[in-house]
């Protein structure tokens, strides 16, 4: 079984192809002959279906219609010619073992380019998973998922697009699940201009910077990279921006607190149920449930972090009280110095916050050291606090960090950033 890391501290195994899950994507070009030769290596029969391509219906992998199932030790070859072209995938036609990872991409690029060309072309695979307290195999009858991955991965660990500044992206997106996902991009509006169809006509693209990809769907975007900045990619359900069980030592960070973190899950400590239905014996994932304890009654000095009052600030001309900015600078009306005023936020004492119904909701946790590699480089301390679920950052970076990006990424090499201020400071 291949073993995945869907982050730091949340390892989990699944069934995949050529021992990884998801499995290889597989990279053709139209009118391509293509042979598979499949060989099952699974305790179970199998077989292998490519979802949405126009082939023999010898190929299409459907078990028991098109082919015999393909035993434990037995060998099928696939073979096909490509008339299409587009964003396809390919997956088991076992719906469990579909659940457990046995699934991949399957571009087909056009004999003649589409046009206007692209400068990047990235694919992401959405998945959930339902991981029970003290399992490490997801349980593939469950309806309630605790764990929302973009190939394979949970953020914060997954892996950044890395663009430069002015590029063509295409980003192709595939929703091989049991949810549909609207996937919302900050900081650009995009054309949507594929779907599992294949292209769509460039008079019928649309624009938008939401695009639901629906349950065995696939959606293709493209946007030129205009603004610098590192702008979030996510699916916009509530529950899906989060890992919704995490195992935790030392404080979390509670909105603009401090925090830290040895996990990705709050299955243990953290009044998680053990048994039951799903996840959970009657409502799902949850703190404090079954625990006959209200939200402002069970206990939270273990799990948010003390706060001392907040210091914000804002800069306010002199002369023209009216231009306020949040940076340092002049006045655009008589071009005066812009003066500091501080601003202090009372924090509540810990009694307080227990009166406030649904207190604590926004938990945050600061992981940046576990999860370097070279597309997080430059990224500002305590960033991997905002991203949970099903999140990535699309980053648009002028050439100089750009370049050094895509240099450490041909080394392999990483550098590992200086600890943000609130990381492990349990450990002190």
């Amino acid at each position: 079984m291949p073993k995945t890391h869907m982050g730091p501290a949340r390892m989990m195994y699944g069934w995949g192809y050529n021992g990884s899950v998801p499995g290889p994507m597989i990279e053709v070009v139209e009118g391509d002959r293509v042979r598979v030769i499949f060989e099952n290596k699974l305790p179970e029969a199998t077989t292998v279906h490519w979802h949405g391509l126009e082939i023999p219906i010898e190929m299409d992998g459907t078990p028991n219609i098109s082919q015999p199932m393909v035993e434990p030790g037995g060998v099928f070859i696939y073979e096909f010619t490509l008339n299409q072209n587009g964003t396809f995938f390919y997956h088991s036609h076992g719906a469990m073992q579909e659940m457990l990872g046995m699934l991949g991409l399957f571009v087909i690029h056009p004999k003649t380019p589409h046009t206007p060309r692209v400068d990047k072309d990235f694919g992401l695979i959405l998945q959930e998973w339902a991981l029970l307290p003290n399992n490490d195999v997801p349980n593939t009858l469950s309806m309630e998922y605790n764990w929302l991955t973009l190939n394979g991965k949970s953020a914060p660990a997954t892996t950044p697009l890395i663009i430069k500044k002015g590029e063509r992206v295409r980003i192709r997106m595939v929703n091989i699940g049991m949810d549909h996902h609207p996937i919302h991009l900050h900081g650009v509006q995009f054309n949507v201009t594929g779907t599992e169809g294949g292209r769509i006509p460039e008079s019928a693209w649309f624009p938008g910077n939401t695009v639901i990809v629906g349950v065995a769907q696939a959606r293709d975007v493209e946007f030129v990279a205009k603004y610098e900045g590192d702008w979030m990619l996510h699916c916009h359900l509530p529950h899906h921006m989060m890992n919704q069980m995490v195992s935790m030592v030392g404080p979390m960070m509670m909105s603009h607190g401090s925090g830290s973190q040895t996990g990705l899950g709050m299955q243990e400590g953290m009044g998680m149920l053990r048994q039951g239905n799903a996840l959970s014996e009657d409502f799902g994932p949850g703190m404090g449930r079954g625990m006959a304890m209200t939200t402002a009654e069970r206990p939270v000095s273990n799990i948010v972090a003390q706060q001392e009052p907040a210091q914000t600030g804002f800069y306010v001309c002199p002369m023209h009280p009216e231009v306020i900015s949040n940076k340092p600078g002049s006045c655009p009306k008589c071009n005066m110095k812009l003066v500091r005023k501080q601003q202090t936020a009372v924090a509540l004492t810990e009694e307080e916050k227990k009166k406030v119904p649904g207190y604590p909701q926004d938990m945050m946790m600061v992981v940046d050291d576990d999860v370097v590699k070279p597309e997080t480089w430059g990224l500002v301390p305590g960033w991997s606090a905002s991203l949970m679920g099903m999140m990535t950052l699309v980053r648009v970076l002028p050439d100089d960090k750009y370049n050094k990006i895509m240099a450490m990424i041909k080394e392999g090499r990483t550098e590992k950033p200086k600890s943000s201020p609130d990381q492990h400071k349990h450990g002190e």
